[in-house]
């Protein structure tokens, strides 16, 4: 009898705790789509635009050259969906090929960018845009795997962040960042908070 009882009030909580952590989640999962990009002239107002390449260097010099771009869905504080989308190009001097994005490792979002300098973004929204860092997990075209770390530094950005792409490919780190230059059209990366 005991048993029955149990069954009556405990089957229906569980299914309220099944259905509880979906509708939490829901609220709190961002959208955001991830570009590597050229920005013509190298400053603002540019304009920006998808198709840039960023590269990083493996220590003994060894140097990675990306261009991608994608989706994913960063999940909300309970977790949820880490849909995932895009992919890229990648050269290094023993190779090339193409890569594509496998999973969402983290997505750490830190602010909105700041109005100024202008620029001209052919890629979305302005207020869209935003300066934070993700890791991907990536699947290379020669059969390796690594994850690839893409930040971005923009206008009004904290500290802390790089700005561009660090990646692993197989055993291989490449972590040195190559930095943006002014009136160089490279290793420059945006996020936008799709809606």
């Amino acid at each position: 009898m005991n048993i029955k009882r149990l069954a009556l009030v405990g089957v229906p909580i569980l299914a309220l705790a099944a259905v509880l952590p979906l509708s939490a989640t829901a609220g709190g999962a961002q959208h955001v789509q991830w570009d590597i990009i050229s920005l013509a002239g190298g400053a603002p107002p540019g304009p920006i635009s998808a198709g840039g390449h960023a590269s990083a260097m493996a220590p003994g010099g060894d140097m990675i050259t990306l261009t991608g771009e994608g989706t994913f869905v960063a999940p909300g504080s309970s977790g949820g969906s880490s849909a995932v989308t895009g992919g890229g190009t990648w050269e290094t001097s023993s190779g090339s090929g193409t890569f594509d994005v496998t999973g969402l490792v983290s997505w750490a979002p830190a602010n909105h960018q700041s109005a100024t300098p202008a620029f001209t973004d052919n890629i979305g929204d302005l207020s869209a845009r935003t300066n934070g860092t993700a890791v991907l997990r990536v699947r290379f075209s020669d059969g390796q795997s690594g994850v690839l770390t893409v930040g971005c530094h923009g206008p009004g950005a904290p500290p802390g962040i790089i700005e561009g792409i660090a990646t692993t490919k197989g055993f291989k780190t490449y972590y040195e960042t190559e930095e943006p230059e002014p009136g160089v059209d490279a290793n420059r990366t945006l996020f936008h908070i799709l809606k």
